[in-house]
């Protein structure tokens, strides 16, 4: 067909979230976002790296789970259907690849090998240089 795109389903580009990106710039905690803005992975994946980082593994996994539900929210609303690119290259895609990445950081540290697994795959479909580019 004309006009078709034969090599799968456009990219996703989510909406930015100046809100978020602001009080995370002006020094608001991951705590007081998410609280204010509980529907943004950003938000949650904030959470998640901080809670991480104080060797909170099992909070920073839940923190992850509730991004990674609130980025398939995100991207469902964008259209996006369960497959296809969701480039790192587009700044507000970021939350959403931090939450998954993040959830993946979890499953891992706890031991779900099988979460690992699809998270990577997730991760690699949606950008094959996403991983790299978060753990760089």
């Amino acid at each position: 067909m004309i006009g078709e795109n034969l090599l799968g389903p456009e990219p996703t580009l989510l909406a930015p979230e100046p809100e978020v990106t602001a009080a995370l710039a002006a020094g608001r905690t991951p705590e007081e976002v998410v609280r204010e803005h509980p529907e943004s992975p950003l938000a949650w994946a904030e959470l998640a790296d901080a809670a991480n980082a104080e060797g909170r593994e099992i909070e920073a996994y839940a923190f992850a789970r509730v991004g990674y539900h609130r980025g398939l929210d995100r991207l469902r609303k964008s259209g996006w259907r369960g497959a296809g690119p969701v480039p790192w290259s587009h700044e507000p895609n970021r939350g959403v690849l931090r939450a998954l990445y993040a959830l993946r950081r979890g499953a891992e540290q706890i031991g779900e090998t099988g979460e690992v697994e699809r998270l990577t795959e997730f991760l690699t479909g949606a950008d094959p240089e996403a991983i790299a580019a978060l753990e760089g």
